[in-house]
């Protein structure tokens, strides 16, 4: 089992998109079937990223293969339009 966590600081001025962003993120759970478990999260502190996904994968292959799902590339291609700063990490659990 992977979990998969993504860290995502936005652009100001940004806010309509982000949400479109992050609730299109969350809509993928039961849609692309690689992908186990998600939730997304919004920082409630000042100076730290703005949103996370924590996510579960079966494995690292299915991880790749949600990452080139459409869908998902479709998502992504919205947060790209609009993040300042990205990091991730992946582990076994």
């Amino acid at each position: 089992m992977i979990r998969h966590i993504v860290m995502w600081k936005f652009r100001p001025g940004t806010e309509a998109e982000q949400e479109q962003f992050l609730s299109g993120l969350a809509a993928l759970q039961g849609v692309i079937p690689q992908l186990l478990k998600c939730e997304v999260v919004r920082s409630v502190g000042e100076g730290n990223y703005d949103a996370a996904l924590i996510s579960e994968f079966e494995s690292l292959d299915a991880l790749e293969q949600y990452k080139a799902d459409p869908r998902h590339k479709a998502v992504s291609a919205l947060c790209k339009s609009i993040r300042t700063d990205r990091a991730a990490v992946d582990y076994e659990l």
